[in-house]
């Protein structure tokens, strides 16, 4: 099973994308699972919960590959939580680090921060988009995965995602 992440700050397009990846090569997308918690608990959010978060994202990612075609594409993934728990509480829960050493993905997309802003009450941080993008790509640099910038808009930016996907597949072959 090839797993594809795509991670990135908020507001950068990795819903729609993880959907349309999905059904461009007719398989299936793990959607976040913290939008649907966070708009469930009628207050703020904790440490705690984000952990929770993350391990209900790893279980829905480990369902979902049970029956994806070859290829599982994952609208998020622990280094978002990892981001958000030490931007928010200054440290992370050592699951999601230990999680994030041992799980694999075959390719990371790194959703530029080129699209417009969307308001979303889930949404914190419009002003430091640039900020989290440094974080997350210093992230997987230093992890040493391999990853790929995603920019464009509409079109484009699935086109340019689809080449990412193909030049990772051809390298697998």
């Amino acid at each position: 099973m090839i797993r594809i992440a795509l991670t990135g700050p908020e507001s950068t397009g990795k819903s729609e994308l993880a959907e349309r990846l999905a059904l461009h090569y007719n398989t299936l997308w793990v959607p976040e699972f913290a939008r649907e918690y966070i708009a469930s608990i009628n207050r703020s959010y904790t440490l705690d919960d984000i952990l929770l978060i993350a391990q209900k994202q790893f279980e829905h990612e480990n369902a979902a590959a049970l029956n994806a075609n070859f290829m599982l594409f994952c609208d998020t993934e622990a280094t978002v939580t990892k981001i958000w728990a030490e931007h928010s509480y200054r440290q992370c829960p050592e699951w999601i680090r230990e999680n994030i050493a041992s799980h694999h993905y075959d390719l990371y997309l790194l959703c530029n921060i080129d699209l417009p802003w969307q308001q979303d009450p889930q949404r914190e941080h419009p002003h430091l988009r640039a900020y989290f993008f440094n974080l997350y790509q210093k992230e997987l640099s230093d992890r040493n995965v391999p990853f790929a910038v995603i920019s464009g808009n509409g079109e484009s930016r699935l086109q340019n995602a689809l080449e990412a996907v193909e030049t990772m597949l051809k390298s697998k072959k």
